[in-house]
């Protein structure tokens, strides 16, 4: 009796990974295209609180030249800005502006902490008026460390932000959960409370 072996059964593949709402309009190299057009055009809003800030200007000097590298200094202000380079030491009293102006840059944005002070609070962690580390406040790509840290340094942070948007996902970024209203809040100014009715009692 002849027998034939049983053609296997087919294995479905794994549906690719889309650009979220845009999956419909928008083929699957377009996220190639897409990161590769964000990593080399990244507008830098400098947040330069301390010493460390001399570095970052040395970095965008002739001498190290970060442009070559697709990176613009000295975005016009956080609404025209891709990448926040937080460079000094952040105080408790300056936290409040730094997460406000992180809020205001468009999605997708990234962020450097440059130098131990932005990093952890530096040689004043133990300061009532430091924060520890920038990313107590707002989240944090890449950590490049030094006190001072050398324009060198922050060129090899630049290129470790530069892997990693080309690894980027948006649809894993944006297309998993809707964010809410109460998210999408900053928290920083409250509105002022209602008015009590005038029948009410107090």
């Amino acid at each position: 009796m002849d027998v034939t072996p049983a053609s296997p059964e087919p294995v479905p593949l794994p549906e690719p990974k889309r650009l979220g709402a845009l999956a419909r309009l928008a083929p699957e190299p377009m996220k190639v295209v897409l990161n590769w057009g964000r990593r080399y055009s990244l507008w830098v809003f400098n947040f330069g609180l301390a010493c460390c800030a001399i570095e970052f200007i040395a970095a965008s000097m002739a001498r190290h030249d970060f442009i070559r590298l697709g990176v613009i200094p000295f975005a016009p202000g956080p609404r025209q800005a891709d990448l926040m380079v937080v460079s000094g030491t952040v105080t408790d009293k300056m936290a409040p502006a730094v997460k406000r102006l992180y809020e205001q840059m468009p999605e997708p944005k990234y962020v450097i902490s440059f130098g131990a002070c932005s990093n952890c609070g530096g040689p004043y962690w133990d300061s009532y008026s430091v924060t520890k580390g920038v990313d107590q406040i707002i989240p944090v790509d890449v950590y490049v460390p030094g006190c001072p840290p050398r324009p060198e340094a922050l060129l090899q942070g630049i290129l470790k932000l530069q892997e990693k948007i080309a690894r980027e996902s948006l649809a894993e970024r944006y297309g998993s959960t809707q964010p809410s209203a109460a998210a999408l809040q900053s928290g920083l100014v409250q509105p002022p409370p209602a008015p009590a009715a005038a029948g009410e009692s107090r």
